[in-house]
């Protein structure tokens, strides 16, 4: 629901949910096709060469193995072999878990070369439709600007609409490292914007989130995460009422905090469908997890905090005109997400969205949310604003 700006009405939300029930009826009784997954996507392609690969005689490890034993495989290597298995296999080991950060942007900016020729040679295809021709141009042009000069990405796939995860600050000496997980149509075309909607994109949320961050704390050393590595919804369907893309992203989301370099106080900032998704991962996050925040949520498919099972604080906002507030908050047979964040009988700490205007509004440079989000991020919780005249939502919490 990241780009999402207008209302979509009640009645069309309650017809949606009507319209899940009969498709949830007919799934389950085994009356809808069966989606295949495509085999010869890019990245699927290099994971097959990857399980055939030999280094020094020796067979590669499986890129599920856990992230310490890939990070002790890499260190085994020389810094000649381990630029080697980069350039040989960016799509792998960009992506892969326990491999040193320096290394994964090196293979991904790498991998970003590769697709954007693929790209230039699809322009002129001409076995293409002038359609066919205008996407390439469009995703040429977006791995040219992820290739600008000084951007870090985590994470690079440009698979299907495609998976990416930009990196601002120094990930590998943070002490505070801050994801920003984002919602409805996030994919590689919507990584980012320019013009007025910049901040509403996952790397202009990012970014205005790093440069908050270090002026509330400029001693404190930060690292945000734009987080699109995972399938999000596309536009306000099925899959957006449903939780299974949360469950799958999930996954997704706690195999990176946990293989995060060093010790730092991890936070994690979910708008709107990305909410959905860190309810989900909630219960199984490593204890570095210290907060989630959410804003503009339609719910972590609980009906209360204490049921996400984490010793991490859990922070809601919602801004007075933000058309989430809209939306039914229920749970029926999976469709649905559950009770709101900001409900007091949800036990949230509840924290003020001040001058936010919107869904998308959240990480606009100057309001109130994004320094209280600023505030979370670098533990400075003394200085979050409450949504209540009191500071109720502070309480308990050290350092407050």
């Amino acid at each position: 629901m990241t780009s999402f700006d207008s209302s979509p009405t009640l009645t069309a939300w309650r017809a949606l949910l009507a319209v899940a029930v009969v498709f949830v009826m007919l799934a389950t009784t085994g009356w809808t096709a069966v989606r295949h997954q495509r085999s010869d996507e890019p990245r699927d392609i290099a994971l097959t060469s990857w399980a055939r690969g030999r280094i020094a005689g020796h067979a590669l490890p499986d890129v599920d193995a856990p992230p310490r034993r890939l990070a002790t495989f890499f260190a085994s290597l020389t810094a000649a072999q381990r630029t080697a298995l980069a350039d040989t296999y960016p799509l792998v080991v960009g992506n892969l878990n326990g491999a040193p950060v320096t290394l994964r942007y090196h293979a991904n900016r790498r991998a970003l070369k590769q697709a954007r020729t693929v790209e230039q040679e699809r322009m002129h295809d001409a076995r293409l439709s002038p359609e066919g021709r205008d996407d390439a141009f469009r995703r040429m042009q977006r791995f040219e600007s992820m290739l600008a000069h000084g951007r870090h990405f985590l994470a690079f796939d440009p698979s299907g609409r495609g998976h990416a995860a930009e990196v601002f600050g120094d990930l590998d000496r943070a002490q505070r490292v801050s994801l920003v997980v984002p919602g409805v149509d996030t994919n590689l075309m919507t990584l980012e914007r320019s013009g007025a909607k910049t901040n509403a994109a996952p790397v202009g949320m990012a970014k205005s989130l790093y440069a908050a961050e270090r002026t509330a704390s400029p001693a404190t050393r930060t690292a945000v995460i734009a987080w699109a590595d995972y399938t999000a919804p596309a536009g306000i369907g099925m899959d957006a009422v449903l939780g299974n893309l949360a469950e799958r992203g999930a996954v997704r989301l706690r195999a990176l905090v946990g293989a995060l370099p060093g010790t730092s106080k991890v936070s994690l900032f979910c708008h709107s469908y990305g909410s959905v998704l860190c309810g989900v991962a909630a219960h199984e996050l490593p204890s570095r997890v210290t907060d989630i925040a959410v804003a503009g949520s339609p719910g972590m498919r609980v009906q209360n905090a204490a049921q996400l099972h984490t010793t991490a604080d859990v922070w809601a906002m919602r801004d007075r005109d933000d058309w989430i507030e809209d939306v039914p908050n229920m749970e029926v047979g999976g469709l649905g997400h559950g009770a709101d964040p900001v409900d007091r009988g949800f036990g949230a700490r509840v924290a003020s969205a001040g001058d936010a205007r919107g869904h998308s509004g959240y990480f606009e440079p100057g309001t109130e949310s994004l320094s209280n989000f600023a505030a979370i991020g670098v533990g400075a919780y003394g200085s979050v604003t409450c949504a209540s005249a009191d500071s109720a939502c502070r309480e308990g919490i050290s350092g407050a």
